[in-house]
């Protein structure tokens, strides 16, 4: 039997330039997340309030409102996590935007595979009664002792192979791409040939077994489910 699915997390983006903030919008809906989106102060104040986010992804220099404003009106009424991101690289501005109440601060330009892991270590540390166990139908994994389980058979899999396992388990029965996987589990900075998605996706069938988990879906990459 498959746990109940946790709830899908709601993440607002706060940035005044379009490409970034359409960018992240799509990024973070890849990788699971109900995304707001807001292109002002003022409006993502009050996406904020009707909403209620999980985690706010907030640039600095806003129009009107800026983040630095827009954050110490957040934390006059909530605690929720929030990134900050900037293309000021100064001490002062990142022990400013620390001291209002930033629960981490990114300089511009960026890397999407770390923000992404960065709002998820705030998620983690904010909400540890989630717990760790990622399931879908006889397959479980234990995301902190990192073990993994079919049936209650224990799998023998290699590091890159468990992490390549947890992208999938969390996001079951969709069609995942291999530059996703790449960027997800490899990081946006490998420089080797995607084939290498193919080569763990093989080894992760063998280690699962029968009936098969892990689906190829044509033209669109990766999909843990069971076959109808």
């Amino acid at each position: 039997m498959t746990a109940p699915p946790s709830p899908q997390p709601t993440i607002l983006i706060v940035e005044d330039d379009a490409s970034i903030r359409d960018y992240l919008a799509l990024g973070f809906g890849y990788e699971g997340f109900r995304v707001l989106h807001a292109a002002s102060g003022s409006q993502a104040l009050e996406l904020f309030w009707r909403e209620q986010p999980g985690v706010v992804v907030l640039d600095v220099g806003l129009p009107g409102l800026d983040g630095f404003a827009v954050l110490r009106a957040i934390r006059e009424r909530s605690q929720v996590p929030a990134i900050m991101l900037t293309a000021r690289d100064g001490v002062d501005d990142r022990i400013h935007g620390l001291q209002l109440g930033a629960d981490d601060y990114l300089v511009k330009p960026f890397h999407f595979g770390e923000l992404v892991a960065r709002v998820q270590a705030i998620l983690r540390r904010s909400q540890p009664e989630q717990g760790r166990a990622l399931w879908y139908a006889d397959l479980s994994l234990d995301t902190h002792l990192r073990e993994a389980t079919r049936g209650g058979r224990q799998l023998d899999l290699t590091p890159r192979a468990t992490d390549l396992l947890a992208v999938l388990l969390r996001h079951p029965e969709r069609a995942l791409s291999k530059a996703l996987l790449l960027d997800s589990v490899w990081g946006p900075e490998f420089m080797g040939d995607d084939n290498i998605v193919e080569v763990y996706v093989r080894q992760l069938r063998r280690a699962l077994g029968e009936p098969e988990l892990i689906q190829t879906v044509r033209g669109a990459g990766y999909a843990l489910r069971l076959r109808a």
